[in-house]
């Protein structure tokens, strides 16, 4: 539903020329071949909250299918095994595309049962591109800085402006990493992962992913399937739709945990004076949101801006309160900074942020197709905009450089698996990042998989959260392969965790939060 089609039909010309594009003859290799094994030297890096964590690095080639040719270099982390038993190298990653993974060992080393933990080397890494790994993306810094145009393209000038930030972005890129971007995949960093199986000398890996790390975890199976030992995915990607499909479905999903952040504000009227019906609540931000494009808060924040701050609580509700003590103070009392704040704890990009970005898109730009013509996103965004006005076009803009992306796709990752030893799989039935139906689509792809659902769930990112009941399934799991058997689709299922009560706010930061999951997982991803 194009609602503004007479309007806008004039900047499509905007899209005719594209950047110039980076030869297409690198293609990343899908071959099985085992990968070098190469020793590493682990030296002592840990804080003082994880004394004992060890780093290393890795070379790899650029290109797989010229081992021989350019390397570059991985980052890797790890906290080692202390039992007598040993179960081999437990590889974690923390999706993204883009995320950094060397804090995350140390987090699932300490946040698994120490018996558990003890059995093996837990290990992170930042994948090819990102955080401590070379060369690290940073194609355009501040890309994210205040005050963006409004997202969603209500006159030509503003989609004009958005489709200028976006083709300068790919254009950044291309000029900065032209020799490197064909081989930003996912494919690629899938064998840069049995690389590091074989720097290890495991002959087997076990894999514990989140969000995109599931898609990473899915595509080892398909490539590897006789190197899997054991496979823990936690919030899945719907392999069937990347990444264009999986975007839009996103944008319903993120409305739903909107308006169920709305209806939480109503519940708590008393604290948050916003009123009783979740509708006027919902309407009063969406007032706010209209305020803040003419005038934004602090001169940092925008509308665009207070859609940024507001993503991260589509994804965990813990940060509901602190969100809603902003949102109150903007309404109630005109005061901006709670406001500004929230922003600079929830949404600010920086340099971490400029590089998870720009990983981001080489990886989704590079792994699938994506439109080229303008006109089929703005038809398709403005139809689910109009079922989901809360982030559709925010989450479009994020996405569009792809549509101008200087190279070529390689296209998905036909997931249909052969045997693999039992996995294991996670699944809020409310995640917005990664709605319910990608759990139960890879858990009808891996055959022999177990699905276990968290009913009601509305977090992204559920195991080693709290709740007692996933965190014993993976317990069970690590230490002996026990996965549970049920039938009808579903092989357990596990409650929901109780919504937070507005005296969590005292702690309901990012920053507080920090040295938990949902600190280290970030967001989009």
């Amino acid at each position: 539903m194009n609602q503004r089609a007479a309007v806008l039909c004039a900047a499509a010309a905007v899209v005719a020329g594209t950047v110039t594009a980076v030869p297409a003859a690198a293609s990343p290799s899908h071959s099985t071949e085992p990968a070098r094994a190469t020793a590493l030297t682990w030296k002592s890096c840990g804080t003082t909250g994880q004394p004992k964590l060890q780093c290393a690095s890795l070379e790899v080639p650029l290109d797989h299918a010229q081992p021989g040719g350019e390397q570059i270099t991985l980052a890797l982390s790890r906290v080692p095994h202390t039992a007598k038993t040993y179960q081999g190298p437990l590889l974690v990653n923390p999706g993204g595309p883009g995320g950094r993974g060397l804090s995350l060992a140390g987090f699932v080393a300490s946040a698994l049962p120490k018996a558990v933990s003890a059995q093996y080397d837990v290990i992170g890494f930042d994948p090819r591109g990102v955080g401590k790994s070379t060369p690290a993306l940073v194609c355009a810094p501040g890309h994210f800085a205040s005050v963006r145009p409004d997202s969603v393209p209500s006159t030509e000038a503003i989609e004009e402006a958005n489709i200028a930030r976006a083709r300068s972005f790919a254009t950044a890129c291309a000029k900065k990493y032209a020799r490197v971007l064909p081989y930003i995949d996912t494919v690629s960093a899938v064998r840069d992962m049995d690389a590091i199986r074989a720097a290890v000398g495991a002959r087997r890996l076990n894999y514990f992913g989140y969000s995109y790390g599931t898609y990473l975890g899915a595509v080892y199976a398909k490539l590897y399937p006789q190197r899997v030992r054991r496979l823990v995915l936690d919030s899945i990607v719907d392999p069937t739709g990347v990444w264009y499909e999986d975007n839009l479905t996103q944008d319903l999903a993120f409305n739903d945990r909107h308006r169920a952040l709305m209806a939480w504000i109503a519940e708590y009227d008393k604290t948050y004076r916003l009123g009783t019906d979740p509708e006027q609540v919902e309407t009063k931000w969406y007032a706010m949101r209209a305020a803040l494009a003419e005038k934004p808060a602090g001169g940092r924040v925008g509308a665009s801006e207070l859609e940024d701050t507001f993503l991260p609580g589509g994804y965990y509700n813990g940060y509901w309160p602190r969100l809603a003590e902003a949102f109150a103070a903007y309404v109630n009392r005109k005061d901006t900074a709670p406001l500004v704040a929230a922003y600079e704890n929830f949404a600010a990009v920086d340099a971490a942020g400029d590089n998870g970005y720009s990983v981001y898109t080489s990886v989704q730009c590079r792994d699938a197709f994506w439109p080229r013509d303008w006109d089929e996103w703005r038809t398709d965004n403005w139809s689910v905009y109009a079922k989901a006005p809360f982030m559709t076009w925010n989450n479009a803009w994020y996405n569009a450089p792809c549509a101008f992306w200087p190279t070529g796709s390689v296209g998905p990752v036909n997931l249909t698996n052969g045997k693999l030893p039992p996995t294991l799989l996670f699944q809020a039935t409310e995640d917005a990042a990664t709605p319910y139906e990608g759990g139960a689509t890879v858990h009808a792809l891996l055959r022999g998989s177990s699905l276990v659902v968290e009913e009601g769930g509305q977090n992204h990112g559920i195991t080693l959260s709290g709740n007692t009941c996933l965190d014993k399934h993976l317990a069970a799991y690590l230490t002996d392969g026990t996965v549970p058997r049920g039938t009808g689709g579903v092989d357990a299922v596990c409650q929901a965790q109780p919504d937070p009560k507005p005296a969590a706010s005292k702690v309901a930061s990012r920053t507080a939060h920090g040295s938990t999951l949902h600190g280290l997982l970030g967001f989009r991803g």
